[in-house]
């Protein structure tokens, strides 16, 4: 099936959709095919290999456990916080892992070999999987590669999953695969953008169906802030980054009141329109934090990026022109529409580029999610396709060659300030398109290739290593 909305809006856990879902991802999937192969039972031993940059960053990025998690047959879309947190305990607790959910073995983190100077051909986030009997006989072994968002790749199937994403793209009613299509589409149809990814979505959905499952994701969104602002202290990890959130929206609450009768948010609350953009900031902060923490997050497109479209879309739901008296409906409607428009723009860089900060380093993926975000915000501000494409184009302009340098390799100095910063560019970007006609000298199929370029010249050492940038030139403790 060709990239939808809802293989770039997934629901995991935090801290990484690359080094944290994709694993995760891909050890459930060695799981659950030893369990349908019927050799679970003659396991006696597990060997878990990790390449490159899901080795290099690995422990900062809960790879590691998430493996675990995965080994045991959980999928990241489906475990529950309390389900982490209970699993992980238990496993470090008795130093056994439950295969499968079925076969006990000794093994734990200490236990997974890590090779941070080898880089796959495929890819710089490989893992390769292997059991083998009492006799040291290897009864199945598999490699995965972890390309972005959470999406995962099998060694040797490469070429095939890219021949089935063609033939699925050509079945879709207005397939598309660069900017450039797209807007024909628009053209010869007469549709909006997110009306053209809406089509193409129906070709394996009900119209209820999309609704639901979008309105799904923001609830999962709003969630996640909302889980984020009641926790306080310092984040996990060992550098102390305290968490701001709560202590954020305590002072907003109070400098933003307005009179009752005035605009309202989803909480019951009154804001002042000259605080947006702290309500932004907020939106951003929240979730990030709580992505740091290892808390359940949408991907959007990736996990070190998920603050960017809930900030921009809660700015869409209670600043935009026109949402004062809007109905629930109204609303909704809103929501189902940036995600669509958010959504056809995410497959243009799935398609042409990459969203994995490990690839072309955090262009990639904060840079993306700002692309994608002001698109949405452009769609469901009353932009023409022109308009919305050229927001996509500038927000993405100004975060070309933006490295991903996390110090000690966790996912929260700077990426967790790098949403709220991405998400004020995504807002200005799509006004400065709407003040225009939709006519720019620079195409967005040309910064997206442009990106994919600077991500090939970038030193690896900049894209998800920890080791140049802020993650080498400041001290962690």
């Amino acid at each position: 099936m060709a990239v939808g909305v809802f293989d770039l809006f997934s629901i995991g856990i935090g801290p990484s959709s690359s080094h944290t879902v994709g694993p995760m991802r891909a050890a459930a999937v060695f799981a659950g095919e030893l369990k349908g192969s019927g050799v679970l039972a003659g396991v006696a031993s597990l060997r878990v290999d990790l390449y490159g940059s899901l080795a290099a960053t690995g422990h900062g990025h809960g790879t590691m456990t998430a493996i675990l998690l995965g080994l045991e047959g959980f999928h990241p879309e489906l475990i529950l916080p309390d389900e982490v947190e209970e699993r992980l305990a238990t496993i470090a607790e008795t130093g056994m892992l439950q295969l499968a959910g079925a076969v006990a073995l000794p093994y734990g983190v200490k236990d997974m070999v890590l090779r941070p100077l080898t880089v796959l051909p495929r890819h710089t986030n490989g893992m390769t999987f292997t059991v083998s009997d009492a006799d040291g006989n290897v009864l199945h072994s598999a490699t995965f590669f972890s390309v972005g968002g959470g999406f995962i790749v099998r060694e040797g199937e490469e070429d095939a999953a890219l021949q089935e994403l063609e033939e699925s793209k050509k079945e879709l009613p207005l397939p598309f695969r660069t900017a450039a299509e797209l807007l024909e589409h628009c053209r010869e149809t007469g549709l909006g953008i997110s009306e053209v990814m809406r089509v193409n979505e129906e070709d394996s959905r009900t119209p209820e169906e999309i609704r639901a499952g979008l309105l799904h994701i923001y609830s999962v969104m709003e969630g996640c802030v909302a889980t984020s602002l009641k926790r306080e202290g310092v984040l996990p990890g060992g550098l102390k980054v305290r968490r701001r959130a709560p202590d954020w929206y305590d002072r907003l609450r109070k400098e933003s009141a307005r009179p009752a009768g005035d605009r309202q948010d989803g909480a019951g609350e009154f804001h002042d329109p000259k605080y947006w953009q702290e309500w932004v900031n907020l939106v951003a902060l929240a979730v990030n934090e709580e992505n740091a923490s290892g808390g359940r997050v949408v991907t959007a497109p990736t996990n070190g990026a998920a603050g960017i479209i809930p900030a921009v879309l809660y700015y869409a739901l209670h600043f935009a022109p026109g949402m004062e008296n809007a109905s629930q409906q109204d609303r909704d409607d809103v929501v189902v529409r940036f995600l669509l428009a958010a959504g056809a723009v995410g497959v243009l860089y799935k398609e042409q580029a990459s969203i994995s900060g490990a690839e072309v380093g955090c262009q990639g993926e904060v840079g993306s999610a700002s692309s994608m975000a002001a698109a949405g915000l452009a769609e469901v501000m009353g932009g023409s396709p022109a308009q919305v494409e050229n927001a996509a184009e500038i927000a993405m302009e100004h975060n070309l060659g933006l490295t991903c340098d996390p110090i000690g390799g966790l996912v929260q100095v700077p990426c967790i300030e790098r949403n709220a910063i991405a998400a004020a560019k995504a807002i200005n970007a799509a006004k400065m398109a709407l003040w225009g006609d939709g006519s720019h000298r620079v195409s967005l199929d040309e910064v997206i290739v442009t990106m994919r370029e600077t991500g090939k010249d970038m030193s690896s050492k900049y894209k998800e290593t920890a080791m140049g940038g802020l993650a080498v030139n400041v001290v962690e403790c």
